[in-house]
């Protein structure tokens, strides 16, 4: 299991842009990342690479990680292997847990006038930060 994708974007409702390196915050979220917010339940997004895989196998070449407004791509897990309360520990010893599956989308979203559907209100999943800790594209993690 490894980080597919890192993601940030200054704005709401928007796709995100691809990092390399992300340095998450506890209680926080991602420094620099529009909902990065103190005691918010959604500080980091999460979507499994194979939920984006399919939505491209779908729409073509336009589907890209951060696409859907998610913070994290993690390749070799699969949402209902993220239940709410499961940790998610990187090697770097930064450390999420899983607040809430699922949410209501933002009306006039950019990502849904791009992809003309979101997966994120079935399959996305909102962690809060526990342990501060700088995340890179590759790095491994385990679910616990």
């Amino acid at each position: 299991m490894k980080i597919a994708g890192i993601n940030i974007s200054g704005k709401k409702g928007t796709v995100k842009t691809p990092l390399v390196e992300g340095k998450l915050i506890a209680d926080f979220g991602f420094c620099g990342d529009a909902h990065a917010a103190a005691d918010s339940a959604k500080q980091v997004s999460v979507l499994s690479v194979s939920s984006i895989k399919k939505m491209k196998d779908k729409l073509g070449d336009k589907i890209t990680f951060g696409v859907f407004g998610e913070n994290l791509d993690l390749e070799g897990i699969e949402n209902p292997e993220l239940p709410i309360g499961k940790r998610i520990v990187f090697s770097s010893g930064a450390e999420l847990e899983v607040a809430e599956i699922g949410k209501k989308c933002h009306s006039g979203c950019e990502i849904f006038k791009i992809c003309g559907k979101c997966i994120m209100p079935q399959e996305g999943i909102f962690c809060r930060v526990v342990k501060s800790g700088k995340v890179k594209k590759g790095d491994g993690f385990n679910v616990l």
